[in-house]
This record gives structure tokens, sequence and C-alpha cells, in this order.
């Protein structure tokens, strides 16, 4: 048998790319949910996968959306709690603040879709103590926000040199993908220990040794140079991954199933050029070559298969 990996999609909307951008008219919650979701469900049909799906509070509690949400979870996809209200500043918030966060979310989440979240993503990789006590204590499984790369704080100035953000915004916004250390943190399946219980931590993994991001939307940013270039780094990145037996957990985003015509508004980001039947058969042909090696499901058996060999670190440390 081939062993587990997992595959994820969060399900970040436009007004969530436009409020942490600092663009105007986010307040208006304008949404994507109607196109994103029934290209990103038949796309996953015809590969017969199960993945797991991290929805936005928010948008699970506008009435519009619900329709969308609820047929991921009919389609028998895990439902994640990525947040409340998609800031990426959550490591700032008071503890009092990350319980309402996380709690209101989770209440929204299981009204649109009938599923209770036991997983977790924080908005921009934002995790902190609080957030893992808390979701300790509220019983979930998992938390998936660590993101072990170098990178992201050349990721967040090339973000930050497109937006319109101004200085207390970039202030809030200062660990927006993550901190140079966070290279350094483990990239395979842990186990954090906090004052109540243990949590499993499963991290978007990275390059295994050279610790650059492998998840789609680089590869779309590569393949917008040359697709051979992407094919060959997430060759690489596989082989990597086999040889340090580091089972894969490759993150998705909507905007890998969208180009430029269904969402005007996002243009800054790198590879909205690229038609959207383009990048979903770069996708699909990256799915095809992970799954040579590994079974690919949701994030929940991903976490079940390693919970009880995992080793443990304190959740101090987030």
């Amino acid at each position: 048998m081939k062993p587990f990996c997992s595959l994820s999609l969060d399900l970040d909307n436009q007004w969530s790319y436009m409020k942490t951008h600092g663009d105007p008219g986010w307040e208006s919650y304008p949404s994507y949910l109607d196109t994103v979701v029934p290209r990103a469900l038949k796309f996953l049909e015809d590969r017969r996968l199960r993945i797991t799906f991290f929805v936005v509070g928010i948008d699970a509690g506008i009435e519009s959306n619900r329709p969308a949400l609820r047929a991921l979870a009919d389609a028998g996809h895990e439902i994640g709690n990525h947040s409340h209200r998609h800031e990426p500043w959550l490591h700032l918030y008071s503890d009092r603040e990350v319980d309402e966060e996380i709690a209101r979310a989770e209440t929204e989440i299981e009204r649109a879709t009938g599923r209770k979240p036991i997983g977790f993503r924080g908005p921009g990789f934002s995790v902190s103590p609080a957030v893992l006590e808390t979701l300790a204590r509220r019983g979930y499984l998992y938390d998936a926000s660590t993101f072990p790369t170098f990178i992201g704080p050349l990721a967040r100035a090339y973000y930050f040199s497109r937006s319109r953000l101004g200085p207390e915004e970039l202030k809030t916004r200062g660990a927006l993908f993550g901190r140079f250390r966070d290279g350094f943190k483990p990239n395979q399946p842990y186990r954090w220990a906090t004052s109540s219980g243990q949590l499993v931590e499963i991290p978007v993994t990275t390059m295994p040794g050279a610790r650059v991001p492998i998840h789609v939307s680089y590869l779309l940013y590569l393949a917008a140079v040359s697709p051979a270039l992407a094919r060959a780094y997430f060759g690489t990145a596989l082989a990597l991954c086999r040889a340090t037996g580091t089972a894969p957990s490759l993150l998705l985003h909507p905007l890998d199933f969208m180009d430029l015509k269904d969402a005007p508004a996002l243009g800054f980001f790198p590879a909205m050029s690229i038609p959207a039947e383009r990048k979903m058969d770069l996708v699909g042909r990256a799915l095809e070559t992970m799954g040579r090696h590994w079974d690919i499901g949701t994030m929940e058996r991903h976490a079940r298969s390693c919970s009880a060999t995992a080793r443990i670190l304190p959740g101090a440390g987030a």
C-alpha cells in the first residue's frame, strides 16, 4: 500500500485577498465562490480525490455562499476552520479574541456545511501559543498553520510592494507568510503539547533541505516562466520527500483554478495571466505525479495516520 499524504485548499475569498492587500471595496464581501467551487469539485471528482477545504467563517455566515459550501461537504470533502475574519495578524490577538474568533467560525461553518471542523489553518500561516491552546481546549485534532520556509520575508516584501497599505496596516501584517526562522521548523508532522492536551501539527510541506515552497501556487509562478522548469522543480521536491520519508501535505488556493477574467481585481497576484484551463492542467499533472507514490487524501486522515508516532514539541514554541 502507498503511504498517506494530504491535499487541502484554503478557500480564501476575493474580499479576504483585497482586505489583506489594502484594496477598497472589500467590506461588501465580493465573492467568487460560485465560480471556483464547482470548478474545483469537478476537477477533484474527475480524479476521485477527497481533500480538505479550509473555510472562512464570514463566508459561511453569508446566506448566498451556503449552497456552494454545502456542496463541498455533500461531495465528501473534509471541512476545516480557516478563522472567522481571515486576518493574518491572528497571532496578535488576545487569548479572549482568539477563542471568540475560532468559536464563531466553527459555529458558522457547521451551520453552513453540517460539519464541525476538527482541523484549523491560520490565515497567512498565522499561529501562536494562544491559538494552539484554544484548538486543543476545543477538541481539535490538528493544526496546519506552519510553513517551514526561509523565503517568507521575500514573499511579504513582494506582496507589500504591490499593495496600498499604510504604515499601521503594514505593521499588523508584519508576519504575513512567516519569518526567516520558520525555515528551521519541522517539515514533517509532529505534536504540540499544550496545557489543554496534545494537537497534531501538519506543516505545509516545503522542499526537504532547501526549504523552498512547493505548493501549487508557486509551481504556477514557475510555469509562467517555463512549464518544464515547474515540472522539474516539483519532481525534484517529490524525490527529496521520498528520500527523506516526508509524506507531503500539498496546498491549493482558489486562484489555482482561476484567471484574470474570473477575478480582475486580483491581477496583482502572479500567474493570473495564465488561463484557468492551463492552470488546472498543470495542477492535474502535478497531482498525478504525486499520486504515483502516495495515497492522496484529507488532512484528517493524514493527522490520524501519524498521531501516535509523531514527536512532541512544547506548544509555547509556536
